[in-house]
Order: C-alpha cells, then sequence, then structure tokens
C-alpha cells in the first residue's frame, strides 16, 4: 500500500529502517500533520478543540476539552521533543488555550472537574503536558494564568475516581501540583499507587481494576502512567517505586513484540481500539525509562511498524484527522464515552519524540519483529492467553481462556472484544447491535429450541502453558435453572489452533462453533462441504474450521455487513450439531486462520482425532499429516 499523499511524509531511509523505512522525520510530519489539522476545528481562543463525529455521553464542551487536552499532549512531546524549535505558533495556541479554558467568563471554559468525570482524564494529559513542555509553556504564563490551572486542577485533591486506571489521572495530577508547589493531598498519590498493587498479577501484567480486565491499558495506562508519575516525581521523590515499575515493564517488554503482526498490525482485543498508534507507548516508555529489553532497533521497529500500517489505510484521513474507529469510521469499535475527539490519545504513541534524535531508538538499523524471524508461541498465564504467530504470512492470534472484562460479582457480559476464543492481527470481531443474539465467529454456544444462543460470560482460566490452554465458562439456557459447564482446550501447530470441549447438553439443544469472521470491500467467497467450511477474501486471507470429532457433517456461513472493523463484508464459517443427544460430549474443531492457500477437505482426510472419555478425564490425541502429535 502507498503511504496517503496528504500526509507529506518524507522520502523513506530503507538503510536504516528496511522494515518500514521510517525515520524520526517521519513521526514528527505525522504529529505536525495532524496538529495542523486540528486548527480549523478549534475555539476562537483555542481552549477547545470541536471535531466532527458522535458526540459522547460527556457532551459537546467535555468533548472540546478532550480534543484540547489529547492534542496538547501529542504537542508536549513535539515541543519538547524539539527543545523548543517549533513553530512558535504550535506553542501560543496551547498557551492561550490554558489561560481561555481557566477564564470562567472566557465563553470557552472547561468544565470542573468533579468526582468520577470525564474531565479527570483529560487533566491528567494537561498535567503531563505541563511538565513537559514546562520551561516553554509553564514557565511563561502570566501568573494569573497559573494560578487559575492550579485552581482547575485542584478539584482533584481530595475527589473519587472510578476505581481502575483511573486512579494514575489522580495520582499524576496532584504530582504536577506539588511539583509547582501548589496544595495537593499526598494520600491520594500514594493510596492510587498503593491501589494498583492489588491489580498487578505477575509477570508485567496488571488487571485494569478487580476482575479479569485485560487488554492494551496494560501498556498505555497501567505502565505509563505511574512512570510518568516518576518522571514528575523526580530522583529520589519516587520513593523507591520508580524502580519496581521499570522492572515491571521490562517483563511486560519481554513478549510485547509477539502481539505484532509483520504488516505492524496489533491483535484486534480489548476496548478503546480507536486509539491505534497508542499500542506504541510502552516500547517508546521503556526505552525512556532505560528499562527495555528490546534492542533499540527493535523498538523502533514495532513503533513505527504500527503507525506505518494504520497511515497505509487512510488513518489520519484526507483531512488530518482520526476519525472514529479502526481505519475509517466504524462506531462499533468504540466505546459511549467515545467522542470525536477521543481518538487523540493516539497521541501516547508518540512519546518517542522525548528521546533525542542521537538516541540509539531513532539512529540504529531496524530489526524484524519475533513473526518475521520464525513460528512464534507465546503463553501468557497471567491474562489466559496464548499467541501463535506464523512467519510466512505474518499473522499473529491470539487465543483467549482468561480476559472476560467483567466484575467479579454481579451481572456480567460478553463484549465481542473479550468473549471470543480468537483474536489476531488478520480479523477483528463482528460486533453488529446486539451481536450476542446471532454471535458466531470465536464462539462455541449451545442453542435452545427457539434460537438462543449461550453466551461466553464470566472467564475462568484452567491452564496456560506452552503451546496448550484451558478455560470453564457456563453456558444458560432459558428454561433452565442450571447453567451447563463448558470446558475448553486450546492446542497450537502452525497457523492452526485444535479447540476441544466437553460440555453436557439438554437433549434436543443445538451446538455451534464458529471460527474467524473475515471481512472484505466486496462479500467473501465462501465454500462448505461434509464436515468443513471456509471463507476467503479477494486477499487470500483464509478462515476454515474442520470438524474432527462429535460435529455433524451440516455446516455453514454466517454473513454481516457493516458489523467489522476490517471492512464493510464480512463472513464466518461454522460448524453444528443440530440436535445433542442430552448428556455429556465432546466436541474437536480445527480452526485455522491463514494467508496460504487452506484446502479443508485434505486436512479433514489427514489430520487424525482419537477421543478417550473413561467419564471423568477425556483425552484428545490429534495427529497432523507432518507426523506431530498433541495431546489435549
Amino acid at each position: 500500500m502507498a503511504v496517503a499523499p496528504h500526509l507529506f511524509l518524507p522520502p523513506g531511509d530503507r538503510v536504516l529502517s528496511p522494515f518500514t523505512g521510517w525515520s524520526r522525520a517521519h513521526w514528527e510530519a505525522l504529529a505536525d500533520r495532524q496538529l495542523e489539522a486540528l486548527v480549523p476545528y478549534a475555539t476562537p481562543r483555542f481552549a477547545q478543540y470541536r471535531l466532527p463525529g458522535r458526540t459522547s455521553w460527556s457532551g459537546v464542551v467535555s468533548d472540546g476539552l478532550e480534543g484540547y487536552a489529547r492534542s496538547f499532549l501529542l504537542a508536549s512531546f513535539r515541543i519538547a521533543g524539539a527543545g523548543g524549535e517549533v513553530d512558535p505558533r504550535l506553542v501560543e495556541r496551547y498557551a492561550r488555550g490554558l489561560a481561555a479554558g481557566t477564564d470562567r467568563g472566557s465563553g470557552e471554559a472547561w468544565p470542573e472537574l468533579t468526582d468520577r468525570s470525564q474531565q479527570m482524564v483529560e487533566a491528567a494529559s494537561i498535567a503531563i503536558g505541563l511538565h513537559e513542555t514546562r520551561p516553554w509553556i509553564w514557565d511563561t504564563l502570566d501568573t494569573r494564568v497559573q494560578e487559575r490551572v492550579v485552581d482547575w486542577l485542584s478539584r482533584f485533591v481530595g475527589a473519587q475516581t472510578w476505581d481502575n486506571n483511573w486512579r494514575l489521572f489522580q495520582v499524576v495530577s496532584e504530582q504536577f501540583l506539588a511539583s509547582v508547589g501548589a496544595p495537593y493531598r499526598k494520600a491520594d498519590i500514594e493510596g492510587g499507587l498503593d491501589r494498583i498493587e492489588d491489580w498487578y498479577r505477575g509477570d508485567g501484567w496488571y488487571s485494569d481494576g478487580d476482575g479479569r480486565n485485560y487488554d492494551y491499558y496494560n501498556g498505555w495506562a497501567m505502565h505509563l502512567y505511574p512512570l510518568l508519575w516518576a518522571r514528575m516525581a523526580g530522583p529520589g521523590g519516587d520513593g523507591g517505586r520508580a524502580e519496581v515499575y521499570r522492572e515491571r515493564l521490562g517483563r511486560f517488554l519481554a513478549t510485547y513484540p509477539h502481539f505484532f503482526g509483520g504488516d505492524g498490525a496489533p491483535v484486534h482485543q480489548g476496548r478503546s481500539l480507536t486509539y491505534r498508534f497508542a499500542a506504541a507507548a510502552p516500547v517508546w516508555m521503556g526505552a525512556l525509562a532505560n528499562c527495555t529489553p528490546l534492542a533499540p532497533g527493535l523498538t523502533r521497529r514495532l513503533a513505527s511498524g504500527t503507525a506505518r500500517h494504520f497511515v497505509e489505510r487512510g488513518v489520519p484521513d484526507e483531512r488530518g484527522l482520526l476519525p472514529l474507529g479502526w481505519y475509517g469510521t466504524f462506531l462499533p469499535a468504540t466505546q459511549a464515552y467515545s467522542g470525536p475527539a477521543s481518538p487523540y490519545w493516539a497521541s501516547k504513541g508518540f512519546l518517542g519524540l522525548l528521546l533525542p534524535a542521537g538516541h540509539p531508538v531513532w539512529t540504529e538499523r531496524e530489526l524484524p519483529l519475533p513473526v518475521e524471524e520464525s513460528d512464534q508461541y507465546t503463553a501468557l498465564p497471567a491474562p489466559g492467553w496464548l499467541l501463535h504467530g506464523t512467519r510466512h504470512d505474518g499473522i499473529v492470534r491470539l487465543v483467549n481462556h482468561g480476559s472476560d472484562h467483567n466484575p467479579l460479582e454481579g451481572p456480567a457480559q460478553d463484549d465481542p472484544h473479550y468473549a471470543k476464543f480468537g483474536y489476531s492481527t488478520a480479523t477483528a470481531p463482528e460486533t453488529a447491535p446486539r451481536a450476542w443474539e446471532r454471535t458466531v465467529d470465536g464462539h462455541l454456544a449451545l442453542i435452545a429450541a427457539d434460537g438462543t444462543p449461550s453466551r461466553r460470560l464470566r472467564i475462568h482460566p484452567l491452564r496456560c502453558e506452552g503451546r496448550l490452554a484451558s478455560s470453564r465458562h457456563d453456558a444458560r439456557l432459558p428454561g433452565h435453572d442450571d447453567p451447563f459447564p463448558v470446558v475448553t482446550t486450546s492446542a497450537l501447530h502452525g497457523p492452526w489452533e485444535i479447540r476441544a470441549h466437553r460440555l453436557r447438553a439438554p437433549e434436543g439443544a443445538a451446538v455451534r462453533e464458529g471460527g474467524h469472521a473475515v471481512a472484505d470491500g466486496t462479500p467473501p467467497h465462501a465454500e462448505r462441504g461434509p464436515g468443513w467450511a471456509l471463507a476467503r477474501t479477494s486477499a487470500g486471507l483464509t478462515s476454515a474450521v474442520v470438524a474432527l470429532h462429535g460435529w455433524h457433517e451440516e455446516t455453514g456461513i454466517a454473513r454481516e455487513v457493516a458489523a467489522n472493523a476490517y471492512g464493510p463484508h464480512s463472513a464466518t464459517p461454522f460448524l453444528t450439531l443440530p440436535q445433542h443427544p442430552g448428556g455429556p460430549g465432546v466436541h474437536v474443531t480445527l480452526v485455522a486462520l491463514s494467508r496460504d492457500t487452506v484446502d479443508p477437505r485434505a486436512l479433514r482426510a489427514s489430520v487424525t482425532c482419537a477421543v478417550d472419555d473413561d467419564g471423568v478425564r477425556v483425552r484428545v490425541r490429534v495427529r497432523f499429516p507432518d507426523g506431530t502429535e498433541l495431546e489435549l
């Protein structure tokens, strides 16, 4: 794909960057284009940026503040990284915005901070931006403006936040107050930092709050803010915490490159995916905090590859704006709290601009991603995930046996960005309205006589090591008081996942399992036969499912329109057992996602599966054509 010409990016440097062609100049040009594109949407005194798009639930004024705060984060990295040697109009715009936003009589005043308000999120970005640009903005402000900024931020002192990554917004905001000699509450800072200790699960992984909430917030929030706080607190002011945070980020980064495909795409999983470039934030922070295990050339390869991936697909758009979505506008990939300026948390992905131009991440030659060197298998016990990447097609797949984004107690949901068995760098989950009623992709469902499918709500991880992972969830059907437990084990081999389910079902219920949904600009090609089904895009991306045990020969293809972030037309192959006899049963499926030619007929004929069920323990043995054997 060609880089969008409206971005005016410099020529590529294939000597320094053989994989992406990108240098620091590309990052600066991309930042400048986005910042300049916002100007037509600014209010007269630059306190708000009111962008086109769907308004969030917080309202137009809050969305305007969000436009200022999140773009200020980007501007601050650009200003500080250049030592203030930028277009002076950039500095002036954000200084003027501070003055007007904190002036109640300006007509552009920001909403006051109140408990659990969206303003808390934006205040943290402003605090970080002010810290990083202190010589060029804060120190040059009129004393009255400084006082008004302090007054606005001071509403954080003693306030209540949501009990998740929001605790860290209070930490960095009050630390900025402390750094300028303003009143703050030490207990707020220490309490927030103490609270995230309750969510640390080991190996560099935090849950974002109580429960099993694992996604990119681990990198662009849970690791990022504590180390940004440490930069504010300064040497000796962190009470020894910074070293702990560095060690944890180092552990996380050791496996983080395994989440990225050969085309630079991050695995499409979790919420707030509209932040896009922000997926690169933790690798930049690792270099900035001098705690990364990644070579400088790999750090830039990952970050530049991710940015280039989106740029090549029209992000930012022809106006220079970041739309609500993944590539173009796609609202199902967002949340109700997302407003038209929400995507500008992508600014975190530009953190690397704080590193000087002579730093090794900018001067050393790019190195390949793990998936570009060899096939990869990575077990992550904390979130309950298996990653497998295949070098020949550059796809990374994520098998989910642990993250459900549900509270520990009370009502639970099956958000399609968390509840699926499978995610990847080449596909997205189907997100049609009320998707749970017809969800097929990445899902094993019991289906009641009235057509109601069971849902995968709370996921209970059982095992995650090597190439194997397993979990349990409780399937519920109308008319039955007790749930039907489903125990699932996944085993990996190349581009294939063997998925074995042991379940108990009522007589007459149907059982259905879907593979990955593939999406395209035109309806994907589909084929199906006895015990197999596939869907293929025009570019050759193929999703297939093959029945190995416990299925009927009947199969199907589920099609959707405007339900997938990767394209307007999508299709999912599935297997089915129309009438379960009742009682316990075992169902084994081969799930494939590849850019290779996939022949499910040959797979069904050549892959053997033996199931031994003694009523207590089930053993599933699978043998592949190359002689490899797996036991589940």
